[in-house]
């Protein structure tokens, strides 16, 4: 392993902001929350272009037996979710290795590529092929996005760069639902793919020219570091695995928000699919809010003089505590007969406290690690919170119907038991290099 050095941003506590940064981080954030937003919407293309895939007599559509249909569907999307986990591996290590620039450009090519070669299919396993280099992919935006935060942004800033970055994946569940119907009537389902896709090639282009490393050595800031840290080393210490509990506990809850409310708005309050609009709109836009709020939470406790600890740890509990409310969310159909509004703003609120949670425990790696360790970190992060999300969504199958109140307590319960176990592991947050500490 290549041991780590001390940065500008390795020393505990309140750390100043790095010398002539200006403005330029902001425009750094601009471009990873273009990328994150792309990111999201090329994920969702397959699912939005369903209807469709009804024509194409390999997928196996028939009104008297969907079961083939939904098979050759289900499969297509579960390689996705599989090899997005596992990607994240092996695309935390080797941004860590090739460098932020490098890195990032390499996995939206990837995903940009992967994107438009959907145009091409004709057969569900070429489908399952695409869907899987996507989601190869598209694991590394995440680790690589991070990773820029914490070379660009002062500690007491990456919560909020992270928020605003991030928000990206509520804007991109915004417009998808319009854009892609709306080329997928006009031009076809192929046309869809291949404008997602080049959306990610115009981000290529312009994330290649941004001079990355000449305004960072413009403004004062060391060369962005290229190392090598094994997964071993990173997991001998109980701060990597703080990380990785609190993604693997708290990931699935916000898949169950993806996944599975317009079912629940469905089945509670009638609510069809010309009506869906305005409950998810307004979730994902309280989302949006969240994400910057709780980044920019912590890092105001920050400004005013306190820890690194305690600015974190204060705006994960005031999340965790806004999630509880959850739990009420099974009752409200039968004391609010026919308004699911109450429902929709409780549910509101939890996405919203998920995100401002997202945003500060994303940033717990770059505290806690060297700049050269954070992908990777990131990566295992990413992993383990993918298999969370498999095993919540096996919980909320077998729930759903029999016991639905188990799964918003679940759901409720797993952030405050999350920053519980993050706290009994690391105590004092503060930066830290990667040498292997006991567990």
């Amino acid at each position: 392993m290549t041991s780590s050095t001390p940065t500008s941003f390795d020393t505990p506590g309140m750390e100043s902001r790095p010398r002539g940064t200006s403005n330029i981080r902001w425009v750094v954030c601009g471009l990873l929350f273009l990328a994150t937003t792309i990111n999201y919407m090329d994920r969702s293309v397959f699912s939005l272009i369903e209807p469709k895939l009804h024509d194409l007599p390999f997928m196996g559509w028939s009104n008297a037996n969907p079961s083939v249909f939904n098979n050759n569907f289900g499969n297509v999307l579960i390689c996705f979710q599989i090899v997005y986990g596992m990607g994240f591996l092996v695309a935390g290590r080797v941004i860590d290795k090739l460098g932020t620039k490098a890195g990032y450009a390499l996995a939206i090519g990837i995903w940009a590529l992967a994107s438009m070669s959907h145009a091409l299919v004709g057969s569900v396993l070429g489908f399952c092929v695409a869907r899987s280099v996507l989601g190869l992919g598209e694991s590394g935006n995440f680790p690589a996005a991070l990773k820029a935060v914490s070379e660009w942004f002062p500690t007491e800033e990456r919560a909020l760069a992270t928020g605003i970055f991030n928000s990206g994946t509520n804007l991109a569940a915004l417009i998808a639902p319009v854009l892609i119907p709306f080329v997928t009537f006009k031009y076809g389902w192929h046309a869809a793919f291949l404008t997602t896709g080049s959306m990610g090639s115009l981000w290529l282009i312009l994330w290649l020219i941004f001079p990355y490393e000449k305004m960072r050595a413009k403004h004062g800031l060391e060369p962005s570091k290229h190392a090598y840290h094994s997964m071993l080393s990173l997991l001998r210490t109980r701060r990597a695995w703080a990380f990785v509990i609190g993604k693997g506990l708290t990931d699935g809850v916000w898949w169950f928000y993806l996944f599975w409310l317009p079912k629940y708005f469905h089945e509670n309050y009638g609510v069809d699919m010309l009506h869906l609009g305005p409950p998810i709109i307004t979730v994902y836009f309280a989302s949006s809010v969240g994400s910057i709020f709780g980044g920019w939470l912590s890092g105001s406790r920050m400004k005013a003089g306190h820890s690194v600890n305690y600015g974190r740890k204060f705006a994960m509990l005031i999340c965790a505590l806004a999630v509880q409310p959850l739990m009420l969310v099974p009752f409200l159909h039968t004391h609010f007969p026919g308004n699911m509004w109450p429902a929709v703003a409780i549910i509101g609120l939890a996405a919203a406290a998920h995100q401002g949670w997202s945003a500060n425990i994303f940033s717990t790696p770059s505290d806690m690690f060297d700049s050269t360790a954070v992908s990777t970190v990131v990566g295992i992060g990413g992993a383990s919170g993918a298999l969370g999300g498999a095993i919540f969504t096996y919980i909320v199958k077998g729930m759903w119907t029999s016991h639905p109140l188990f799964i918003f307590v679940i759901a409720a319960l797993a952030y405050p038991a999350a920053l519980g176990i993050f706290q009994l592991l690391v105590p004092h947050l503060q930066s830290a290099r990667t040498e292997a500490e006991s567990i």
